[in-house]
């Protein structure tokens, strides 16, 4: 059998989770004994869809046999997926619910599924987090991911619903990279309402976004009011060992969700449903976890 070949599309290069999600899979390849070709949208859905069928329309001797991508827009790309089903390449939607998997699984012998963080939970706990760090309430700087990504929203709905009411939700948005967190926050400063706000928090969804607000604040010229703002605890999510955990070690993070990165789990699935010629689960979760433990992060506060 030749060697398989695996394309793996992926967000962006300038986020810490999309570059250990890239790791994960460099390291699932190399143990699996099979090519993975990783490639970034520069969180532009058009590139991302033109890279991915410039692979399925390529000669069939140079098709991947499978692709694993994480979607950068607001859909899981179905008109590509039906494109790699049609040719028999293997499809893996990373971190988004695809509804048209269930009737692609229906119509091809490839290997097709998603595999997934539970972004409900990820955002329930960010909300106990918030609650832990703030027992008497107070007001959350929020910055969210894009508005049409599915897993910010899932997030959002997440975190509202275990967050006390006598929290507060100030809501901004990002591109999931550090450079679009500080935009935001640099533009929310400018504004009248912002001089107004007393902000007791800032949470974001992911550890990259929470250093760019960091970095937003380091921006002010005023040193009583910088050291003000970067007095406050901030909060994130991915959690990956050399970014979001050493950060929460460093103090530089109050606490983050830790999120395991799944590319190279889904290249395991693809590498071993090709050789043996099976389907493999339609869906499949992972756990994500507080960093520090909620209980940890409560008796600081107390």
């Amino acid at each position: 059998m030749a060697k398989i070949r695996i394309l793996v599309s992926l967000t962006t290069n300038d986020n810490d989770y999309q570059i250990e999600q890239a790791q994960s899979a460099e390291q699932a390849a190399s143990k699996l004994g099979v090519t993975a070709e990783i490639l970034y949208a520069n969180n532009d859905a058009i590139n991302q869809s033109t890279q991915i069928l410039r692979a399925i329309q390529a000669a069939p001797a140079e098709r991947p046999n499978a692709i694993v991508f994480e979607p950068v827009g607001g859909t899981a790309l179905p008109q590509v997926a039906r494109a790699a089903a049609a040719v028999e390449i293997g499809w893996a939607v990373l971190n988004r619910d695809a509804n048209y998997i269930e009737d692609l699984r229906k119509d091809s012998t490839a290997a097709i599924f998603a595999i997934s963080s539970d972004h409900a939970e990820i955002g329930r706990i960010q909300g106990r987090q918030f609650a832990a760090l703030l027992p008497r309430g107070g007001t959350v700087l929020y910055i969210q991911g894009p508005s049409e990504n599915s897993a910010a929203k899932e997030r959002t709905v997440g975190m509202q619903e275990t967050k006390p009411a006598n929290i507060q939700i100030i809501a901004l948005r990002g591109q999931w990279t550090e450079e679009s967190a500080q935009r935001a926050v640099r533009s929310w400063l400018k504004l009248t309402t912002s001089q107004k706000a007393t902000v007791d928090l800032i949470g974001a969804q992911d550890d990259s976004m929470a250093m760019g607000a960091r970095k937003a604040f380091q921006e002010i010229a005023d040193q009583q009011e910088q050291k003000r703002w970067l007095s406050l605890p901030f909060t994130g999510c991915d959690g990956q060992p050399e970014t979001g955990e050493k950060w929460v070690r460093e103090g530089l993070l109050a606490a983050t969700v830790y999120i395991p990165p799944f590319a190279g789990k889904a290249i395991e699935i693809l590498a071993n449903a090709i050789k043996s010629g099976t389907q493999p689960p339609e869906h499949a979760l992972t756990a994500p976890y507080s960093i520090p433990p909620l209980e940890t992060l409560a008796r600081r506060k107390s």
